[in-house]
């Protein structure tokens, strides 16, 4: 999928729209309170208007109960707003919620390529810090800019029905501020979009730092990535410095010039026409209190219109990632169809990740029903590259993939999944326990749990921990060995009864002593199995069916480990270098 230019405003605000639209009926009830809210503020200065015009030069019952009135209705503005922001607040948590949901869903069924093209860091800040900045627009400023504009019509209306000539002094001020707001526009937007970018970035670059903190610190490279994250750190600073300039220029100072300016004007045609014209001392206290509450709304949006722009910015980059669609590839979802034996043939597979430069060019081969065949050659040879095929992890270009006789892709997804099992190089174990990471969550007994144990021969280890089946696991595991984490990653396998066996170096990274544990599990787990290895080391193969000898993407060689060492090709060095590096 190609890049996108960055989602409009317009259209940021149209998506942003239909998640509301699910919570209609409590959006109506909020905004029924801001209303309220709104009418109750318009009717307080009218009351201040009639008691100092009537009742300010004497006590009476009437004139206190009016004062009773007048604080009762402060009262009540405050219930009604609070009650009314209460549940914009619900509104807005609640459609954040459902973002981050739809965020993480199109996530996890993305495909391989854009997770090789898009780092760890800059999708969790898009589910985590944008989708934040969505739920303050919600909370705060949309509830402010709908009340703003319920005061704002109200307040005028009021204006006009007490003076218009007054009114129309106030109106001269509205055009600057709409070329204030407009200017701000403008001006903040880019500076706003980058300020997010890097935010991105330095999330990125903690979570490379984290994750490859043990290399970081044994090549010594901690000043490095101190420098690199300062520079990032550093440009963060800046944008944000310019954010914060534009906001002290165009915002809270200028919109409260505009508003003392309008204070003075009022108050000097009051002086100067009071006598001529009528204006009551009440009216002229009614039209302060009103210029506030035009100008104070038009304060506090201006002022969160900043965070607004980033709201509207980060709602776009969360947007961009619900809409990704390079999805892994599809299946035909033939429910009918079973993997019942695990025979698997590839005839003349072509494979790139770029579509330019060829991995696997016209890869043939052919493994029975509970054979084992092996995949050896140097790095970048293209064996990783046949298994992410199989997996359907990548489209493949040309060619066809069999199962059973029947094109792969004729499978659902669940069905192939189900039946295949894949031990990696690095295990990866979830933070729980040792239960739940051999269960991975599906329908399986505590006792089926420890007899795939045993059956791997991970049950020792297991009971001498403290709490055994039920010692937590810390992220990926890091408190266990690498053995004790590949045991546990055979006995996953093992609980979930597959079909099909891959291993992609699975002893890669293991100890001598280690290994010989590992290889009886191995074989024990290969029994019945059609089983597909990548080796690195040759040792661990040489009982397979058929070994293919790969190089730049072709197969070079193929045989069993005699007839290979019989041919003194590529397999022979292979094999010579290894012996030699042991003795």
């Amino acid at each position: 999928m190609k890049t996108k230019e960055p989602m409009s405003q317009r259209l940021v605000f149209r998506r942003l729209t239909h998640y509301l639209s699910s919570y209609k009926w409590l959006t109506v009830v909020a905004l029924t309170f801001l209303l309220l809210t709104t009418v109750v503020q318009t009717i307080i200065p009218l009351v201040a208007e009639y008691f100092i015009d009537h009742y300010i030069k004497q006590v009476s019952q009437l004139a206190l109960l009016i004062l009773l009135g007048y604080f009762l209705l402060y009262v009540l503005q405050m219930i009604f707003s609070y009650v009314g922001n209460y549940l914009f607040s619900k509104v807005a948590y609640s459609i954040v919620r459902d973002i981050r949901q739809d965020a993480f869903d199109n996530v996890q069924r993305l495909g391989m390529s854009y997770f090789d093209q898009t780092s760890a860091g800059s999708i969790v800040s898009r589910l985590t810090n944008d989708t934040e900045a969505i739920s303050q627009m919600f909370s705060g400023i949309l509830s402010s800019f709908i009340s703003a504009i319920f005061i704002f019509a109200t307040t005028l209306y009021t204006m006009i029905v007490l003076d218009i000539r007054l009114t129309a002094i106030v109106v001269l001020f509205w055009p600057f501020i709409f070329i204030l707001v407009n200017l701000y526009r403008k001006k903040s937007m880019t500076v706003i979009e980058t300020t997010r970018s890097l935010l991105s970035d330095i999330n990125t670059k903690l979570s490379e730092s984290i994750e490859g903190i043990r290399v970081i610190q044994a090549f010594r490279q901690e000043e490095r990535l101190q420098d690199e994250f300062e520079a990032i750190n550093q440009d963060h600073l800046r944008y944000a410095n310019r954010s914060v300039l534009l906001d002290s220029i165009f915002l809270r100072p200028a919109m409260s010039l505009l508003k003392l300016l309008g204070y003075v004007v009022l108050m000097a045609y009051f002086g100067f026409t009071w006598q001529t014209i009528g204006v009551t001392a009440g009216l002229m206290y009614a039209f302060i209190q009103y210029i506030n509450r035009l100008f104070d709304p038009l304060i506090s949006v201006t002022q969160n219109f900043s965070t607004l722009q980033t709201s509207m910015v980060s709602a776009g980059r969360v947007f961009t990632l619900i809409d990704r669609d390079d999805y892994e590839p599809q299946q035909n979802n033939n429910q009918s169809l079973e993997v019942s034996r695990g025979g698997i043939e590839f005839k003349n597979v072509c494979f790139s990740y770029d579509g330019d430069h060829q991995i696997l060019d016209n890869i043939s081969f052919k493994v029975k029903q509970g054979e084992t065949i092996a995949f050896v050659g140097a790095t970048g040879s293209g064996k990783s590259s046949i298994i992410n095929v199989f997996m359907r992890f990548y489209e493949f270009q040309s060619g066809q993939v069999l199962l059973d006789g029947h094109d792969i892709r004729d499978y659902s997804q669940e069905e192939l999944r189900k039946s295949v099992g894949l031990v990696l190089q690095d295990p990866f174990l979830y933070h729980g326990t040792i239960k739940s990471n051999i269960r991975m969550y599906q329908d399986i007994s505590d006792q089926d749990v420890e007899a795939a144990a045993e059956f791997v021969d991970a049950d020792d280890f297991i009971r001498q921990l403290p709490q055994g089946y039920d010692e937590p696991v810390t992220e990926r595991g890091s408190t266990f060995s690498t053995g004790q984490r590949q045991l546990l990653a055979f006995a996953r396998t093992v609980a979930s009864q597959p079909k099909i066996l891959i291993l992609d170096e699975a002893t890669a990274n293991i100890d001598s002593k280690t290994e010989d544990i590992i290889q009886t599990s191995l074989k024990k787990m290969r029994e019945g199995r059609t089983t597909i290895a990548i080796a690195h080391r040759l040792s661990t193969i040489q009982d397979a069916n058929c070994i293919y000898v790969l190089d730049k993407g072709h197969i070079v060689e193929s045989g069993n480990h005699e007839e290979l060492l019989e041919k003194k090709g590529i397999y022979y060095r292979m094999y010579q270098l290894q012996a030699g590096m042991m003795e």
